[in-house]
């Protein structure tokens, strides 16, 4: 995972870096939820945050950029989001928290240990959903590089350059779920957004899954 001095750099080189719309993946598959406590990975300038606010989720909304999280304080307000600056592969969160957990786009390096990956899965509450978007890597062909995470990128703007290879992919989440969930939905789909600009993204990889109520 990119540092919080890179992030930092690549939020402070623009006014604003992504659209400010919900990631569609979220929209499509959060709509239907009872709402309940959200925490929102890499929320960046808060897009998500704002739309799950709007619909009456508790949010906390976490990103390892501070510059991100004033820009997204500011759009969205202090009063209905709790704004939190954490790397996830050093911070743990709080167990059974949330009812929902979802990481958009979110480039989580893998671990042998599956750490911080772990600590995700766990913080989803009993009856909860965890909810992955992520591109495909189909779309990128043999341009394997990487590119920016999100919905939506400001038309100009710097992308973010990964080794998706070394990035969890839904598939893999999946395969890391024991009996203790229910996967809903695992599916390769069209982008409801266009694709950002200067990248190949058409289709998104989508993971649904809920955490079983304790027998």
């Amino acid at each position: 995972m990119k540092d919080q001095r890179f992030w930092d750099d690549l939020y402070g080189s623009r006014e604003q870096l992504f659209s400010g719309n919900p990631n569609g993946v979220l929209v499509a598959e959060a709509s239907g939820l009872p709402v309940g406590r959200a925490l929102d990975v890499g929320c960046g300038e808060g897009g998500d945050a704002r739309w799950l606010v709007e619909r009456g989720w508790r949010v906390t909304a976490v990103d390892i950029s501070q510059v991100a999280l004033d820009r997204a304080a500011r759009a969205v307000g202090d009063d209905d989001v709790r704004w939190v600056r954490a790397d996830l592969t050093t911070t743990p969160l709080e167990s059974g928290a949330y009812d929902l957990v979802s990481l958009q786009y979110f480039p989580l390096v893998r671990d042998e240990r599956h750490a911080a990956l772990r600590g995700l899965l766990a913080a989803v509450a009993p009856g909860g959903t965890l909810l992955v978007g992520a591109h495909d890597l189909g779309d990128l062909g043999e341009h394997r590089a990487g590119e920016g995470h999100g919905d939506g990128v400001e038309s100009g703007a710097e992308q973010p350059d990964f080794d998706v290879d070394s990035i969890y992919q839904p598939h893999e989440i999946a395969d890391l779920l024991d009996d203790g969930w229910e996967i809903l939905v695992q599916e390769t789909r069209l982008r409801t957004a266009p694709a950002p600009e200067g990248t190949r993204h058409v289709h998104d990889v989508v993971l649904r899954a809920r955490r079983l109520p304790a027998a």
